[in-house]
C-alpha cells in the first residue's frame, strides 16, 4: 500500500522494483479484490487520528479516515533491482495523487479535527509518504517502509532527504520529514503503555530519531527492532498520524453497536443538570458534531462536574472559555461533551466515564488514560498528547477528567 501526501521532488531515485510474487504493496479493500463469492482476506486497518469516524467532508474514494487493507487476487509486492541517478529531477515525471499506484491520499490533520485548508496550510507530508508490504500467507505480516514510487515505479526521494549506500550496495534513505513509528508496550489492550518513537528508512531499517525531522544526519541504527507493524502501532507522517489495527485486535475492540448501546444506557439513567435540574442526553452520532442542542451535557474540565448549558460563571479576565463551577468553584474551560465514535481507537469496551480536556470527547477510563500519556509528534521538534478523536492538544495535569453526573431526584 502506498500513502500519498504533498510533492516530494529531488534526486536520486533508488531502485527499479520488481514483483517477488508473495507480497502485496498496494492494497485497497473493495469487493473487486475478492474472487466471486468469497470475502477478501483482510490484512488490517489504518485509522487516521483526529476525525472520529469520518472525514468532515465525508469518506470518499481514496480519501477516508479508516483505510482497510485486503489481499489482492495477484501479488504486486516489490523488491530492489537497479539503482539510477538523475541530474535533472524536475524532468522526471513525478507521480500525483490521481495515479493508480497510490491507494490512499492522506492530508494534514489540524488540531481540533478536520484537514488543514487554505493557501497558508502548507503540507508537510511527503508526496509518497510510506509503503506497507503484507505477506499473502498467514500470519499476513505487515511491514512499513518510508517513501513510495514515482510514475516509473521507482522509489523517489527529495533533494534534501538524507540518503546513503548500505554495506550490501543498496541505496537507503529517509524522506524529508521522516516516517516515524511507535509500537505500544503490551500490545493495544487494557494493559498497554506507550513505546518509543523510531524512524523507518526506505529499506525498512529502524533508527533513533534525528535531532529534527528534516536533519541531514540520520539517527543510530536500532538492530534489535524491526519495521513489522503490531496491533496498536502508530505511524506519523509529519502532518497526520495513523493507528494500525490487526484483524485480531479489531475483534477485541468495541463495535459501533456497542457504543450506541452505551449511549442509550447513559441517557436511560436520565442524568440531570445539578443547577437547572434539566434532563441531559448525549446526541445521536447521526446528527454529527454540530451546534450543541438543549439537552447536551456540558462539563467543567478541571473538576469533571457535568451540567446542562448555562451562561453564568464567566471569568472573562481569564479568557472567554473560563467558567467557575457552581458546585466546587474551580475555574476552567466549560465545554460540551461528545462521544468518541471511532471504535478502533478504544482499548476496551468500558463505559464512557472520562472526557479529554479541553475538547470534551468521551470514552472509557483506560482509553482516555492511554492516549493522555501517549506523546504524538508535532512539527519538527515537539511532542504533545492529543485527543485521538479530534486531534486537540490535551491540557491539565492528566489530560482527561472523570465525569461526575447527577442522577434524577425522583
Amino acid at each position: 500500500m502506498v500513502l500519498e501526501g504533498n510533492p516530494e521532488v529531488g534526486t536520486p531515485r533508488t531502485s527499479d522494483l520488481q514483483h517477488p510474487g508473495n507480497k502485496d504493496s498496494c492494497i485497497l479493500s473493495s469487493s473487486e479484490d475478492a474472487q466471486p463469492g468469497e470475502e477478501p482476506i483482510k490484512y488490517g486497518e489504518l485509522i487516521v487520528l483526529g476525525y472520529n469516524g469520518c472525514l468532515a467532508s465525508g469518506d470518499k474514494g481514496r480519501r477516508r479516515s479508516r483505510l482497510a487493507l485486503s489481499r489482492r487476487p495477484h501479488a504486486n509486492g516489490v523488491k530492489p533491482d537497479v539503482m539510477h541517478h538523475i541530474s535533472t529531477p524536475l524532468v522526471s515525471k513525478i507521480g500525483r495523487s490521481t495515479e493508480n499506484m497510490i491507494d490512499f491520499v492522506v492530508t494534514d490533520t489540524s488540531p481540533g479535527g478536520g484537514a488543514a485548508e487554505g493557501p497558508s496550510a502548507q503540507s508537510t507530508i511527503s508526496r509518497y509518504a510510506c509503503r506497507i508490504l503484507c505477506d499473502r500467507r498467514p500470519p499476513y505480516t505487515a511491514r512499513i517502509y518510508a517513501a513510495g514510487f514515482d510514475a516509473s515505479s521507482n522509489i523517489f526521494l527529495g533533494e534534501r532527504a538524507a540518503k546513503w549506500r548500505t554495506p550490501d550496495g543498496l541505496m537507503d534513505g529517509l524522506t524529508t520529514n521522516g516516517v516515524l513509528v511507535m509500537h505500544p508496550a503490551g500490545g493495544f489492550s487494557e494493559d498497554s503503555a506507550p513505546g518509543v518513537w523510531r524512524e523507518i528508512s526506505v529499506c525498512g531499517n529502524v533508527y533513533t530519531l534525528r535531532d529534527s525531522r528534516s536533519a541531514q544526519q540520520r539517527g543510530k541504527l536500532v538492530e534489535n527492532e524491526s519495521n513489522v507493524l503490531q496491533d496498536g502501532s502508530l505511524i506519523d507522517l509529519c502532518g497526520a498520524t495513523l493507528l494500525w489495527r490487526t484483524p485480531a485486535g479489531l475483534l477485541r475492540a468495541p463495535t459501533l453497536k456497542q457504543l450506541e448501546a452505551q449511549r442509550q444506557e447513559a441517557n436511560a439513567a436520565r442524568p440531570q443538570c445539578p443547577v437547572g435540574l434539566s434532563t441531559l442526553a448525549f446526541p445521536s452520532p447521526a446528527r454529527g458534531r454540530t451546534a450543541p442542542d438543549k439537552q447536551q451535557p456540558w462539563v467543567y474540565v478541571r473538576c469533571g462536574h457535568v451540567h446542562g448549558y448555562h451562561g453564568w460563571g464567566c471569568r472573562r479576565e481569564r479568557g472567554p472559555q473560563e467558567r467557575e463551577c457552581p458546585l466546587c468553584r474551580l475555574v476552567g474551560p466549560y465545554v460540551p461533551l461528545w462521544l468518541g465514535q471511532e471504535a478502533g481507537l478504544c482499548l476496551d469496551p468500558g463505559p464512557p466515564s472520562h472526557a479529554f480536556a479541553p475538547c470534551g470527547h468521551v470514552c472509557s477510563e483506560k482509553t482516555a488514560r492511554y492516549w493522555a500519556q501517549t506523546p504524538l509528534p508535532h512539527g519538527t521538534h515537539a511532542f504533545h498528547a492529543a485527543c485521538p478523536f479530534c486531534g486537540a492538544w490535551l491540557t491539565g495535569e492528566h489530560g482527561c477528567v472523570r465525569l461526575i453526573f447527577q442522577g434524577p431526584l425522583d
